[in-house]
């Protein structure tokens, strides 16, 4: 039964928001997440009616009766639960008379939000991570404090921990909408310490130009979409996806969503928010594996290996502070290094809470006691949104043994280390459903079709003595027959690199899936050049050894050249070993990333 006698006609005012033509609105559709055909909230909280997930106009009435017949006047009140669709109906349909209701805990968030402004945060790719490989967006709600940490984070994510499923559980159950998908409001700091320094994963933020009503218009909204779910899923209602939602609601003439069809990759959403010329500022917060990496930089080999033997407790703190060998300045900068690795240590769960607060003082009031030194420096690398988009179709003329062939292909994701690395994490190469196809003599040939190619070749040092790895699953015609077949490979190894670039050592176990069943094994060594911002040379020669007794020797040599952000030439050699002769390929490639 209502609490309130409503004085208004609610007939009225629905037949006028009819007459208005309200439920058509964009703005209207866009509070209901509503698509064309039903909105993508699942969740029938979110919704006054039964109806209201695939009829707006239905919601629409359901919503201004909620609105004047209120069953309770406290924050479990129509208007308190749903702040967003009354601002907006007050506005359209002037109305009167509303039931006077005390929404204590909205209020509590306003206030402690104290909107004024947005932030789009990227947290860079981590692909380790098969939730984070393609990295992750979420939004940062500043307020009028001078810190941003102060400032509170809204994100978007399943309900699931990748690290304790079944991979391919995870992934089947993501690809389907196996999860639920929630929002979240944190502090900023919160945020920052779980993928900048636990992830390791660097963080840049790009400051956008919503106004302060604006910034209120999104955070009403937030505000009805707490405690709902929805089903999430990782290539098209993401996280990235869901942050496009609340931007358009702050800003109706913003059209966001409707750049993405079959994907929504997080670094996508970075260039979309971009192409709108909303962007005014970016900011780069260096991830502590960033930091570490940058301290090896200046220190020595023996500094190096003593900072490295202070965390681990093979040296003794006194012995750095008393050893000659070592400057002031090079004490300085090791007891800061310890600091960093032994934070780093424990955010990765290997040094115990206890032992850490008491490592930590001891370490830190000995850097203290050293007096003031020289500042760490950070060298910004080059922001994400300077990377080339996913989607690439390619064009290429080649000669193979001599005959003249075409070649045309096409990925929609999302990066290869042949491409250049600027915007994207040096070693790294994350491919899905890469196709290509061969004309020549009259006829069309599949030359591959890669479902999925990752490789994660992170250079070793000091401080972090890294496996590299690569998998790859989907048809090649790498065999020693010249049909293509279906290549199943996962292979592990070592990279070691400097700025001017990098090589790697892996060993490939691999099983093609043809008439018989072909396995073995095969080594591999390469050599990746990128000192140059423009150009990319890539090195491969790997020997394979079936157990069918047949020796195999590929070799493959590449020249990427950046015209620009979206536009790449590449010149390449193959060379196959094959049954009856060797294969010898050269390409030349047009290369459109968009």
């Amino acid at each position: 039964m209502s609490f309130y006698e409503a004085n208004a006609d609610v007939h009225e005012y629905q037949k006028k928001a009819d007459d208005l033509h309200l439920a058509d609105e964009r703005y209207w559709h866009l509070l209901l997440h509503f698509t064309g055909k039903e909105s993508e909230i699942d969740d029938p909280k979110f919704f006054f009616t039964k109806n209201g997930k695939t009829d707006p106009q239905r919601e629409l009435h359901a919503t201004i009766d909620a609105f004047y017949n209120e069953t309770t006047l406290d924050d479990n009140s129509s208007a308190c639960r749903f702040p967003a669709r009354l601002e907006w109906l007050k506005e359209k349909l002037e109305l009167k008379d509303l039931p006077i209701v005390t929404c204590k805990k909205y209020d509590e968030i306003v206030k402690k939000l104290d909107p004024k402004s947005v932030t789009l945060v990227f947290p860079a790719a981590h692909i380790n991570s098969p939730a984070s490989m393609f990295g992750h967006t979420f939004l940062r709600i500043n307020s009028s404090y001078n810190s941003k940490l102060l400032s509170y984070a809204i994100n978007y994510s399943a309900a699931a921990d990748p690290d304790k499923e079944n991979g391919f559980i995870f992934a089947m159950k993501g690809l389907s909408g196996g999860y639920y998908g929630t929002y979240s409001l944190l502090p900023y700091y919160e945020k920052l310490k779980e993928y900048r320094d636990t992830e390791a994963r660097d963080i840049w933020e790009y400051d956008l130009d919503l106004t302060p009503d604006e910034t209120k218009k999104m955070l009403r909204h937030i505000w009805e979409l707490s405690d709902t779910s929805s089903f999430y899923y990782f290539f098209t209602e993401n996280c990235s996806y869901n942050m496009l939602w609340l931007l358009e609601v702050a800003r109706p003439s913003l059209h966001l969503r409707e750049n993405f069809r079959y994907q929504v990759i997080p670094l996508e959403t970075v260039h979309v928010v971009e192409d709108q010329n909303i962007v005014k500022s970016k900011n780069y917060r260096a991830s502590k594996r960033t930091e570490l990496l940058a301290y090896e930089k200046v220190l020595g080999e023996d500094a190096k290996e003593k900072t490295l033997k202070l965390v681990h407790e093979k040296i003794a703190l006194q012995d750095i502070v008393e050893d000659t060998s070592l400057s002031l300045e090079q004490k300085q900068v090791v007891l800061e290094a310890a600091i960093d690795l032994l934070e780093y240590e424990f955010m990765k769960s290997r040094i115990k809470k206890e032992e850490y607060i008491k490592r930590f003082h001891e370490i830190s009031s000995a850097r203290a006691s050293l007096g003031k030194g020289t500042p760490l420096e950070i060298v910004t690398p080059p922001n994400p949104d300077n990377g080339n988009r996913a989607l690439r179709t390619s064009v290429e003329q080649g000669w193979r043994d001599g005959k003249s062939t075409q070649f045309i292909g096409l990925r929609p994701a999302y990066h290869d280390i042949r491409d250049s690395s600027i915007g994207f994490m040096r070693g790294t190469q994350i491919e899905f459903l890469d196709f290509e196809m061969s004309y020549s003599d009259h006829k069309i040939q599949l030359e591959k079709a890669t479902l999925v190619s990752l490789e994660s070749l992170s250079q070793r040092s000091t401080f972090f003595p890294e496996f590299s790895w690569r998998m790859k699953t989907g048809f090649d015609k790498n065999f020693m027959d010249n049909d293509a077949h279906y290549i199943f490979t996962v292979g592990a190894g070592y990279s070691w690199g400097n700025e001017y670039g990098y090589l790697y050592t892996l060993a490939d176990p691999f099983t093609y899936f043809n008439t018989n069943l072909q396995t073995g094994v095969g080594g591999s060594v390469g050599v990746v050049l990128d000192k140059s911002e423009n150009f990319t040379t890539n090195l491969a020669l790997t020997h394979r050894w079936y157990y069918a007794q047949k020796n195999q020797w590929l070799a493959s040599l590449s020249e990427n050249y950046r015209v620009n952000k979206n536009i790449s030439l590449q010149f390449s050699y193959e060379y196959k070993d094959k049954e009856i002769t060797p294969q010898k390929t050269y390409k030349v490639a047009f290369n459109y990333f968009f």
